[in-house]
């Protein structure tokens, strides 16, 4: 992780107690109000928003945290890049896992508590890396559609720079991944 960090979709907060305790300046953001509290009770600091609404010190985040299939957020990978790009300074880093294979769906899902549904419907995606790297048929990197694109993209775990996500085209231009 660069710099102060944000983790979006935090849920219950792992992994922002896991660097706030490495001594990290990172706030997780949720839309759940139980994971935002989750995420307090752990020690962390937490946010309870959507990424799509102001947040604090946009564009001066040093790492943007996209794990456990929250590139899903929104149904609209694409979307969600161009959003987190604004979020990052220009030199930040973007951690992204996607999903393992070829992936690349959208559906309204809802959140159960065993079998009693919890939460409305809500548009989520699920893509695998090559839904980012534009390879033709995967929506979330089509350049026509001016969403994010990826080279080199070839594992389920891809760690992306700001640098990639730049500010002007939209396009992703390089990514390592990592297993």
């Amino acid at each position: 992780m660069y710099g102060t960090g944000a983790g979006h979709g935090c849920g219950a907060g792992r992994l922002v107690e896991e660097l706030a305790r490495r001594g990290r300046t990172v706030l997780g953001i949720d839309v759940c109000p139980s994971a935002v509290i989750a995420t307090v009770c752990r020690g962390g600091k937490a946010l309870c928003s959507s990424v799509f609404e102001p947040l604090p010190d946009e564009g001066r985040w040093g790492t943007a945290l996209l794990i456990d299939g929250n590139i899903g957020i929104g149904g609209d990978p694409g979307r969600l890049l161009r959003r987190i790009r604004d979020l990052v300074h220009s030199r930040g880093l973007v951690i992204v896992e996607t999903a393992p294979g070829d992936d690349d769906e959208r559906r309204h899902v809802r959140i159960h508590a065993g079998r009693r549904p919890v939460s409305a419907g809500f548009p989520w995606a699920s893509v695998g890396a090559p839904a980012l790297d534009g390879t033709p048929g995967h929506r979330a990197g089509r350049r026509s559609s001016g969403g994010p694109t990826a080279r080199a993209v070839t594992s389920w775990r891809c760690v992306l720079s700001a640098d990639v996500v730049p500010r002007v085209s939209g396009a992703l231009t390089r990514a390592t991944c990592v297993r």
